[in-house]
């Protein structure tokens, strides 16, 4: 095409009128503030910057930039001091006021973003098209706002509930709770209570004993029908109890009937206290192991289910028929049984059938199963699942537990449980190849506790290392009350590494499915 003939063309731009040329440049300016506004609420200050606000806009986006280079330096490295600031209630508060001003200001920044960039004869219509995309980018940055207000909320209720510094008679709130503590030893009790059952049975009875240096934890696993507890001789209770604990009958005397019986017994005996009936198994449980038991958390059974719900279920090994249901007082016959197989995925009602289920077993058997249940809760409750899933967790968690650990202690048991995560677990288990619960020797239970929590012996010297103060001290001067006079034999070595205990046993397995599933009420 020649000049001549491309000439009448520019003649027809030159000649097209002053409104159409303006409505041209208009449409593309409207178009451009829609996208500057959306980059400046992913980025706040963009948009200031392309509405030639130069330092307005460097200011805004150094001020985003640095709080996101600081949260990710935290998030990253300083997930401890998170964690510490999410267990603190006051410095939740803050963290609420925090995100509210940080989400306000954002807020602002992508309405006036907006106004700076959209022409002054901007359209109705178009008006309203930028006011609805202002809009949605605004509930953008405030849903996730009130979402995490609400998480922190939600926190800080649950710790406010349960760590609600309460009277105890067996803790005294310091600054320094672990002090120079080698170790801390935390009773952790499953409370049987429910429908037909009167009062709170503790049929769950472990001592998690965790190193503060390496977080190497041990669990001392005691059977529910042990007899004679005993209780230290210089506290009130070894006064009223000096040949152990007896309730008037044996079954209301046994270890399990403790936390409830002992109180109705002798209501105010240790003094004020929020629950006396744990430090009633504080006390005697300690002087059965030999140790000092610095606190105690208590699981209603009951809602264990939502717990395990509410952290996405757990994985456990199943080396044999597990019964759901079934009453071996009455003979009535399991519901159903959970099949062997490895790393079964269950819901909170299966697992709660699995660590409670004993028909046609032991409950030795059983206390073997709470312990794989603990640590498949451990291994459930990694970070990124806890972030997820905290809300319903911490709504669970305050309804069904109970436990004496100030908050002054929180901060140190935040550093423990990250010790505890990669740490080895242990357990010794007090079944009749160790002791007679009968006629338990607790004198054998001291030194098989003090053998199990003792370093390990230096190979360069062949002698063991000291053991723990608590362990050594209490062992070694405390009586055997409840003893058995004369026992020789060696019982077999309880202590066993609890990942090969719940490992996936095939042939156990394979042999249970061979002789198939047993009877059931509706088979």
């Amino acid at each position: 095409m020649s000049a001549a003939q491309d000439a009448p063309r520019h003649d027809d731009a030159a000649r097209r009128p002053q409104g159409a040329r303006f409505h041209h440049r208009r449409a593309g300016s409207f178009r451009s503030a829609l996208g500057w506004t959306a980059i400046g609420a992913v980025l706040p200050g963009t948009a200031f910057l392309a509405a030639g606000r130069r330092r307005l806009g460097a200011v805004t986006l150094g001020v985003f930039l640095g709080l996101v280079a600081v949260s990710l330096w935290f998030a990253l490295g300083h997930l401890q001091a998170v964690i510490h600031t999410a267990t603190d209630t006051n410095s939740l508060l803050g963290v609420v006021a925090g995100i509210a001003v940080i989400a306000l200001a954002w807020i602002a920044v992508i309405v006036a973003g907006y106004r700076m960039l959209v022409p002054a004869h901007t359209s109705r219509s178009r008006r309203l098209l930028g006011g609805a995309l202002v809009l949605v980018l605004v509930l953008a940055v405030a849903a996730p706002a009130v979402a995490a207000g609400r998480i922190v909320l939600v926190s800080r209720d649950f710790i406010a509930k349960v760590f609600d510094d309460g009277q105890s008679a067996t803790v005294v709130d310091t600054p320094n709770p672990f002090g120079s503590k080698e170790r801390v030893n935390v009773l952790l009790l499953g409370g049987d209570g429910g429908a037909g059952r009167e009062g709170v049975r503790t049929d769950t009875v472990i001592v998690a004993s965790i190193d503060t240096s390496t977080g190497d934890t041990t669990l001392l696993s005691l059977p529910r029908n042990l007899e004679n507890l005993p209780f230290p001789q210089d506290s009130p209770l070894g006064t009223v109890y000096p040949h152990g604990f007896d309730a008037g009958s044996e079954s209301e005397s046994l270890l399990n009937a403790v936390y409830r019986n002992g109180p109705a017994q002798h209501p105010d005996i240790l003094g004020p206290t929020d629950d006396p009936g744990a430090d009633f198994l504080k006390l005697g449980v300690g002087e059965a192991l030999g140790l000092t038991i610095d606190y105690f958390v208590l699981v209603n059974l009951d809602g264990f289910s939502k717990l395990v719900d509410a952290l996405g279920g757990i994985t456990v090994n199943v080396n044999y028929y597990v019964p759901v249901g079934g009453e071996p007082s009455t003979g009535a016959l399991p519901d159903d049984y959970i099949v062997p197989g490895p790393n079964q995925h269950m819901d909170g009602p299966t697992a709660l059938a699995y660590a409670r289920g004993r028909f046609g077993l032991t409950d030795y058997d059983r206390m073997a199963r709470q312990r794989c249940t603990i640590k498949a809760i451990v291994d459930a409750a990694d970070p990124v699942t806890m972030l997820r899933r905290y809300e319903d967790i911490a709504a669970t968690t305050q309804n069904i537990v109970s436990t004496d650990i100030p908050s002054s202690a929180l901060n140190d048991f935040v550093d423990l449980a990250f010790l505890v995560k990669d740490a080895p677990i242990r357990s010794v288990v007090f079944d009749p190849s160790v002791i007679d619960p009968a006629y338990p020797d607790y004198g054998l239970m001291r030194r098989l506790v003090q053998e199990a929590l003792a370093p390990p012996v230096a190979a360069s010297s062949g002698t063991a290392a000291p053991t723990t103060d608590d362990a050594s001290a209490t062992a070694s001067s405390a009586p055997a009350t409840g003893s058995t006079a004369g026992t020789s034999a060696e019982p077999t070595n309880p202590v066993a590494e609890l990942a090969d205990a719940c490992a996936y046993d095939r042939a156990k397995a394979e042999e249970a499915l061979a002789a198939g599933e047993p009877p059931t009420k509706n088979g």
